[in-house]
């Protein structure tokens, strides 16, 4: 076994495995405290230099147990809807709430604006329909914008700006709407666009040239602008100066708010997945390995997006001597997480240990084949583990029909 892995998702445990973890049950996530506090340290930091605010986007990490180490640093939370709109208030008393939707629904628009401080509609349509009435409960109004500007390689499922998107306002929606609904463009407040998917700022630099050709006779007299999420910000090597011109451009020009809600940033390289080898098997030229994970419940966007996570230790197929093809004890045939190599053959009871584990696990997870959910613990700076939350049958059951 190599004596250290210098990759980011495991620069957090000094590229080993801290002696803590042979007493975790698998599979469990594991949340890692002091990564989590630095990620935060370094958007907190953003916002104080540039005044511009940060707020987590809960999609992308939403285990509120760890919410007191995110908060001295963020502006408040985002959510997709009325559940996480909630959550955030709850959890996070006095900051703001954010909430964009593709559409929201009448029935929960009252609770709704108990909870949010930000609505941010994504059709001309839904803004006529609940603008007014956002806008008389004393909540900020605002519009998704679409500028047409593809900054995104390989990830046309995650590029809301790809042709027959649905996400955001284009601008001929935009004057076609304004032409037959002119009162539209008083009720808002800001403006919103999300283009970025895992990005540095270069990418966000190109896409505020399209914004401003599209929407900037919009901007003044504007109190904000929300940047979106995508923005790789606590990766390695991002370009936070660029950033911070970005934010200021903007900010001097119009006189607005910047807003910016990343996920990933927050929880970037700050979780793991620990799990152990259950069996091994060759079939032909292909040795392969059965874990008590499963990438379809456990890490879904593994195959939907699809990646192949980073492992400890191991390397890419061939790079090592003995490769395997790891995979999960569901019936999916397509239950695998990819392909690995090691210095040595897998053998029952290894445990291994996946990284970047913080980000859209937890909050994405499923049962199907009534596979358990892993537990959440939580790594602390002085490398002891606590369980968070641990589940069972019952959290299987009660998704599937009446409670006892």
């Amino acid at each position: 076994m190599a004596l250290h892995d210098a990759r980011p998702p495991f620069a957090a445990i000094g590229g080993t495995v801290p002696p803590e973890f042979a007493a975790l049950p698998t599979p469990c996530y594991l949340l890692d405290e002091a990564a989590l506090t630095r990620n935060a340290e370094i958007l907190g930091g953003l916002a104080q230099r540039t005044g511009c605010r940060v707020l987590l986007a809960q999609k992308a990490f939403s285990n509120y147990d760890l919410y007191p180490l995110l908060a001295p640093h963020l502006a408040g939370t985002e959510a997709s809807g009325l559940l996480e709109a909630r959550l955030g208030a709850e959890e996070m008393p006095a900051k703001e709430v954010h909430v964009f939707c593709a559409a929201y629904r009448a029935d929960e628009m009252d609770e709704l604006l108990r909870y949010a401080d930000h609505i941010v509609f994504n059709s001309p349509a839904q803004l006529a329909k609940f603008g007014a009435k956002v806008k008389a409960a004393g909540k900020s109004v605002g519009l998704r914008v679409n500028p047409e500007c593809s900054t995104q390689e390989g990830h046309a499922i995650y590029d809301p700006c790809a042709p027959g998107s649905r996400l955001g306002t284009t601008r001929a929606q935009w004057d076609a709407a304004l032409a037959k609904q002119p009162g539209l463009a008083a009720l808002l407040d800001g403006l919103h666009f999300h283009t970025l998917c895992e990005q540095d700022a270069d990418a966000l630099a190109v896409t505020l040239d399209a914004v401003e050709e599209k929407f900037g006779d919009l901007l003044p007299g504007l109190k904000w602008l929300n940047f979106g999420g995508g923005h790789h910000i606590t990766r390695p090597g991002y370009d936070l100066a660029a950033l911070e011109a970005c934010i200021a451009r903007m900010q001097e020009k119009y006189g607005v708010q910047v807003y910016l809600e990343p996920g990933e940033a927050w929880a970037l390289n700050a979780g793991y997945l620990v799990t152990t080898v259950l069996d091994t098997l060759q079939n032909g030229d292909t040795s392969l390995a059965v874990l008590d994970m499963s990438a379809a419940c456990h890490t879904p966007d593994v195959i939907e997006m699809p990646y192949r996570p980073p492992l400890l230790d191991a390397g890419e197929p061939g790079e090592k001597p003995c490769t395997v093809r790891l995979g999960g004890p569901t019936c999916l045939a397509g239950d695998v997480v990819g392909d690995y190599s090691f210095d040595a053959p897998l053998a029952e009871g290894d445990r291994l240990i996946f990284g970047d584990m913080a980000i859209y696990t937890t909050c994405k997870n499923n049962t199907f084949n009534g596979m358990p959910l892993p537990p959440i613990w939580a790594l602390a700076e002085d490398g002891t583990c606590r369980e968070l939350v641990r589940f069972g049958y019952n959290d299987f059951k009660m998704r599937l029909g009446h409670r006892a």
